[in-house]
């Protein structure tokens, strides 16, 4: 991408965003300075699992329409397409239906088409030769204008190894010598869930990648078995406005509950904007009594540690029937999010093994 500016990913497992919230971020961000966004649920199938299968009409015009929406704000969108351990039998029908996808793609007028390997196995020996192929050939049928792809292996947390297989040997150093260097490479940092990005860490990256990181921020994402049981409010940190010279790009993969996201990714451009004045917890304030009544933002200033910090396993029932019954009370779509999570209604998938 030739300006920096944040994004969203919408790349999380469980429950993904409804359209409506979907067309209504395009001016949220717009009006916070972020610059992008990317359809990538997990529970889209045809993205993942069933990705040679085309998407029904209405879904398509659903895409079709959620482009034009994010043009018309001035801004990039893309999608982010998994297919799922093609890797592992890439034969002449698997590329002939690669190719065929793409095609099919480019109805949608994308800016940013990614292509994602996460979460799935790794083990295979020319994994990353065959995943530099697939996303040559991507590249060059697409009409897309921003490539950006995820490795299997997207962080060096061991957790990676012990969940899809193995690393193979080389696998990163391979995929920066052969990887087009027009093509960004997705990373999130030291951990899956990074809290800070290190100077040090990111220049070491950038070495063996051949190229500065796009980096794929895994906060305030909660999609998983144990992150699901918080609600991450509170504003960004450790990531100075410095890092805009060390990283190609800052995606960032927000919560299921899509309205609340918005409080910590407002932060997050205020954190890019203000260098050495800013403050993560004026942010949060800040932010919050920007988005809510204040009657709202008073009470989830208030609440916020409740949510983030203890969790729903750490309230005791009769405080969180007391934190229902307070949410209620508002007509508010951040509320009525609050209530949802503290009834347990948000579902989780399985298939997050990470979280």
């Amino acid at each position: 991408m030739t300006e920096f500016t944040p994004g969203v990913i919408e790349g999380f497992f469980g429950e993904p965003w409804d359209w409506e919230i979907r067309r209504n971020y395009a001016q949220f961000l717009k009006n916070i300075g972020y610059g992008y966004y990317i359809y990538a649920p997990k529970a889209d199938q045809n993205l993942r699992q069933d990705w040679r299968q085309n998407w029904s009409n209405d879904h398509l015009q659903e895409l079709i329409q959620l482009g034009e929406i994010y043009h018309r704000e001035g801004l990039k969108w893309g999608i982010g397409f998994s297919p799922f351990e093609i890797y592992l039998h890439y034969d002449t029908q698997a590329i002939q239906d690669l190719e065929t996808k793409i095609r099919y793609f480019n109805h949608l007028n994308l800016n940013i088409l990614a292509v994602l390997f996460d979460d799935m196995r790794g083990d295979c020996s020319e994994i990353s030769k065959i995943q530099v192929d697939i996303v040559h050939r991507i590249a060059e049928l697409s009409n897309a204008e921003t490539f950006i792809m995820c490795p299997t292996y997207y962080t060096d947390d061991p957790i990676l190894n012990q969940l899809f297989g193995e690393k193979p040997d080389n696998y990163l150093q391979t995929l920066g010598k052969e990887l087009d260097p027009a093509i960004e490479v997705f990373w999130t940092g030291q951990k899956v869930c990074s809290k800070s990005y290190p100077k040090s860490h990111l220049k070491e990256v950038e070495e063996y990648l051949g190229r500065k990181p796009f980096i794929w921020d895994n906060y305030p994402v909660n999609d998983g078995a144990k992150l699901s049981r918080y609600l991450h409010l509170k504003a960004f940190e450790n990531r100075p406005a410095q890092m805009s010279e060390l990283v190609s790009g800052h995606a960032v993969n927000p919560m299921n509950q899509a309205y609340l996201s918005q409080i910590p990714l407002m932060t997050l451009a205020m954190s890019y904007q203000r260098n050495s004045y800013y403050s993560p917890s004026d942010a949060f304030v800040e932010a919050v009594e920007q988005l809510c009544s204040v009657e709202l933002a008073h009470a989830i200033v208030e609440d916020v540690c409740l949510f983030q910090d203890q969790g729903l396993d750490q309230i005791p029932t009769n405080i969180r029937q007391d934190l229902t019954q307070k949410y209620e009370a508002f007509d508010s779509p951040y509320a009525r999010e609050i209530v949802q999570w503290l009834k347990e209604e948000y579902l989780v998938s399985p298939e997050c093994l990470t979280g």
